[in-house]
């Protein structure tokens, strides 16, 4: 299972439409995901004190699109999917709120 954080509201689109599109994808040429391990990281670097997210759970071997495992930051590989991200692999939405400190910690279930 690999991760990605985004707007509750994206996730809503994604439901209505099929298919989930980040804007890296435009900019970057990838959607950006995370492993288990590598999901705090993430969100307390990139997403700290963010409300109205969610932690979406893809499953790698339902994606249509490619997935690469590249070095983002020193030492760490992190899952790149090369393009949009079919609806039938997310096989789980958990809200993803910080605590009042503005610190992430996972969902229960995950």
């Amino acid at each position: 299972m690999i991760y990605h954080i985004t707007s509750a509201s994206a996730w809503e689109t994604t439901q209505r439409t099929g298919t989930y599109t980040a804007d890296s994808l435009a900019s970057e040429g990838f959607i950006h995901l995370s492993t288990l391990a590598q999901v705090l990281w993430v969100a307390n670097r990139f997403y700290r004190g963010q409300s109205g997210l969610v932690l979406l759970a893809v499953a790698e071997d339902r994606l249509a699109a490619e997935l690469r495992y590249e070095e983002s930051e020193p030492g760490q590989r992190f899952p790149h999917l090369y393009g949009p991200l079919n609806r039938d692999a997310i096989v789980a939405a958990h809200p993803f709120a910080p605590a009042a400190d503005g610190m992430f910690s996972l969902p229960d279930g995950v």
